[in-house]
C-alpha cells in the first residue's frame, strides 16, 4: 500500500515532466549546435574563376593568418547603385573582430565553424567610375567616401542613399578612408549619446586612438572643456587636436566621460563624474586581448546595465548607427576645417595583415590606412 499523499503525487509528476522537458531541450540545442557547426562554411573554392577581376582581401577561415590577397569578381552597379574606384581604406577594431571571430558569441551569427561572409573592410574614400540609370546624386569623376561591407578592394558599389558623401576637397583620399566608424562613432557619442553642450567638462579616456582623435576635435567644435587621457607618448598630440587638458583627470569632476579603452573600473569612472553625469563605453578594450573568450569585454557594459538603476549618473555603452545624413554632417566638420583625421601608418593591401597585426595591439595613433592602388 503506498502511504504517500495523494497531494504530494501531482507535484511528483510535474517535476519529471519539468525535469525531462529541460533534459529535451537540452539535447535539442546541442543537436542544433553540432548540425549549424558542420553546416557553418562559404563558397572558398567553389567559385569559378573572375570573368572581369579585381583584387580583394579574402578569408576562408577565422584567424589572421588566413587572410589573403585575391582575384575576385569585380562589382557592376545595379539601377540604384554608384561603382567606386577605391583609392583608401583603413582598419578598425571591427574588422579584426570579423578577422578572428571575438569575442567567440558573435560567430553564432557570422559563422560558427568559418566566417559565412568572406570579405573584410568597410571604410573607404575613392573616385566615383560608373552610376546606374536612376542615380541623380553622383556622377562618374566624383570623389566620395563612407562605408560599405567588403571595402578592401580596388572596387565597391554602394547604393546612392546609403553610406557615400562627397568627399571635401581640403582632405586627402588616406583622410577620408579613415573616417567612417571612427568619425560617425565620435559625432554620435559626442552629440546624440554624450548631448554635449557648451562649457561642459568632458573626459575622452583613450584621446589618442581613432575614435578618440575624432571625438577631442568634435567635443571642442560643440564648445567643451575637453580632457584628453592617453600614454605620455601621444601627449603632444591630444594637445594638438584642441584637448584642455591631458592625462590628469582626478582632480576634476565631469559632465560626460567617453571611454574608447575601457582600462578602469567603472568605480573609478563613477567618483570623478559629476552626480547626473553621463558614462559612455565606445571602446570595450585596448587591444585584441581584450576581446577573447566567449564574451570578451562585453561583460563590462552588462555591469553598467545592472548598476544603472541604482545610480544618479547615466551609465552604458553605445553602438554606432550608420546614417548618411551623420556622414555628411562629419563631411561639413572637415570641410570647415574644425575636424582632421589623423594618420598614424599606412600599408597597401598587400600588406593588410601587418596593418591588422598593429592596431590588434592596441598602440595606434590615430588611424591606420591601407592605400589601394
Amino acid at each position: 500500500m503506498n502511504d504517500e499523499p495523494k497531494a504530494k503525487r501531482p507535484r511528483k509528476r510535474w517535476k519529471r515532466v519539468i525535469k525531462w522537458t529541460v533534459v529535451l531541450i537540452l539535447l535539442v540545442l546541442i543537436a542544433w549546435f553540432e548540425i549549424a557547426y558542420w553546416k557553418s562554411t562559404n563558397e572558398c573554392g567553389h567559385t569559378a574563376a573572375p570573368t572581369n577581376p579585381m583584387k580583394a582581401i579574402v578569408y576562408c577561415d577565422y584567424g589572421l593568418g588566413n587572410l589573403k590577397l585575391e582575384n575576385v569578381e569585380k562589382p557592376v552597379p545595379n539601377d540604384d547603385q554608384i561603382l567606386i574606384r577605391v583609392r583608401a581604406t583603413s582598419v578598425n577594431p571591427y574588422d579584426w573582430h570579423f578577422i578572428e571571430g571575438t569575442p567567440k558569441i558573435m560567430r553564432l551569427g557570422v559563422g560558427l565553424r568559418k566566417p559565412k561572409d568572406t570579405r573584410l573592410g568597410v571604410d573607404y574614400a575613392g573616385t566615383v567610375e560608373a552610376v546606374g540609370k536612376n542615380v541623380t546624386q553622383f556622377k562618374p569623376g566624383d570623389e566620395v567616401f563612407g562605408g560599405r561591407g567588403g571595402a578592401f578592394a580596388e572596387y565597391v558599389c554602394v547604393r546612392q542613399d546609403r553610406l557615400v558623401a562627397t568627399k571635401p576637397a581640403n582632405i586627402t583620399f588616406d583622410q577620408a578612408g579613415s573616417a567612417d566608424i571612427a568619425g560617425v562613432t565620435a559625432l554620435q557619442a559626442v552629440r546624440d549619446k554624450g548631448k554635449v553642450q557648451s562649457g561642459q567638462k568632458v573626459l575622452i579616456n583613450g584621446a589618442s586612438g581613432g575614435v578618440g582623435t575624432f571625438a577631442v576635435q568634435i567635443a571642442k567644435s560643440y564648445g567643451a572643456d575637453v580632457t584628453g587621457v592617453c600614454s605620455t607618448r601621444n601627449v603632444d598630440l591630444v594637445r594638438s587636436l584642441g584637448a584642455d587638458h591631458v592625462i590628469d583627470y582626478t582632480k576634476e569632476r565631469y559632465d560626460v566621460i567617453l571611454d574608447n579603452v575601457a582600462n578602469h573600473s567603472i568605480s573609478e569612472y563613477r567618483r570623478v563624474l559629476t552626480p547626473k553625469g553621463k558614462y559612455i563605453m565606445i571602446g570595450g578594450g585596448s587591444g585584441a586581448k581584450d576581446w577573447q573568450g566567449l564574451f570578451g569585454m562585453m561583460t563590462r557594459p552588462f555591469k553598467a546595465m545592472l548598476l544603472k538603476p541604482f545610480v544618479s549618473q547615466e551609465m552604458g555603452m553605445m553602438l554606432t548607427d550608420p546614417k548618411q545624413n551623420d556622414l555628411v554632417v562629419l563631411a561639413d566638420l572637415m570641410q570647415s576645417g574644425k575636424v582632421k583625421p589623423v594618420i598614424d601608418r599606412t600599408y597597401t593591401l598587400e600588406q593588410l595583415p601587418d596593418a591588422v597585426r598593429y592596431v590588434e595591439e592596441g598602440h595606434a595613433r590615430g588611424k591606420v590606412v591601407i592605400t589601394v592602388e
